[in-house]
């Protein structure tokens, strides 16, 4: 069975959140962080975070997930992604990335996601809301380490997709495009629920 590891970024900075920070606002009693890290493990897949130092406070919710130090965190989300590429083990086949302010991911939707991995020549999979907007996470098969570990700024993985076969994995609702960034955002989510 193919190697499939999880990667989390949370080495963010909430830069929009008005000085709190969005990944330990408080859901179903834990840390967000917390949440999504035990989320990840229950898939029994390796779990990596990032985060921007391991003394950073959020280090104290990351569960059973192995801690990435991310130095140049400030530099965006790329710096996250290129540090925790090269952390993981050789045996990894593919990794699921995804952002950890997005507190309607489940387990299942994770699993879900890995189930649909084909091996080293497959698809990028990439998951979406029900309506086919793309969101998060997405899954690289290991052919894409490379680009990944060369990419810059905040934009993420998105230049890494161009030109790569993209399968679209739909998860319920509007879990794979919620992600909350401001405290608006949150106070939204909260009433919504």
């Amino acid at each position: 069975m193919s190697k499939i590891a999880i990667l989390l970024l949370a080495a963010g900075a909430s830069a929009r959140m008005q000085g709190r920070d969005k990944l330990m606002e408080d859901i179903e009693g834990a840390p967000l962080l917390s949440l999504i890290c035990s989320r990840a493990a229950q898939t029994e897949l390796p779990c990596f975070v990032t985060l921007p130092s391991p003394t950073h406070p959020r280090s104290s919710a990351t569960g059973g997930a192995q801690v990435i130090p991310v130095p140049n965190a400030a530099e965006g989300m790329a710096a996250s992604i290129r540090t925790g590429i090269a952390a993981l083990p050789p045996t990894i086949d593919a990794v699921m990335i995804l952002p950890c302010d997005m507190p309607e991911l489940q387990t299942q939707d994770l699993l879900d996601l890995a189930g649909q991995f084909q091996g080293p020549d497959g698809p990028v999979l990439r998951a979406t809301a029900s309506d086919g907007t793309p969101g998060h996470p997405v899954l690289f098969p290991r052919r894409c380490f490379q680009a990944l570990s060369k990419i810059s700024g905040d934009q993420g993985a998105r230049a890494v997709l161009q030109g790569q076969k993209l399968q679209l994995v739909a998860l319920p609702g509007q879990r794979a495009v919620t992600d909350l960034d401001t405290p608006e955002a949150w106070a939204r989510w909260r009433a919504a629920r």
